[in-house]
């Protein structure tokens, strides 16, 4: 199996305007280790959630700066620039142009906030 074939990731939203975006239905039904859902499309840019557990691999985004925000567990992000251990309500913007990989020790939700141009693998 290929290394990124291990990661399901949804880009198309699964939810529309003026829809009621439901986070408990989605996380009830998901079982997969790493997991990306775009919920909705905000201007130019995609309101993303993720489900992680693993490791992802070492990437970056060439023209998109991308947001990690923890609501459940514990986030690592190792960047070429350093070390961030994200907790319960807090993140981290990684800049465009950032070698980055996340790490999740347990099964950790995110809300990632990032352009709608993404390429969530990396460029």
């Amino acid at each position: 199996m290929n290394e990124s074939d291990k990661y399901h990731i949804n880009i198309e939203p699964a939810f529309g305007y003026l829809e009621l975006i439901d986070l408990p239905h989605i996380l009830k039904k998901n079982k997969e280790k790493w997991f990306n859902q775009t919920l909705c499309r905000v201007n130019n840019s995609f309101f993303r959630l993720g489900v992680f557990e693993g490791e992802f691999h070492w990437h970056k985004h060439f023209n998109e700066d991308e947001l990690f925000f923890v609501l459940e567990g514990n986030l690592t992000i190792e960047t070429e620039k350093g070390t961030f251990v994200l907790n319960k309500y807090q993140g981290v913007c990684i800049p465009k142009g950032t070698l980055h990989r996340p790490i999740a020790k347990e099964r950790t939700i995110v809300i990632m906030i990032e352009l709608d141009t993404i390429k969530p693998k990396g460029d």
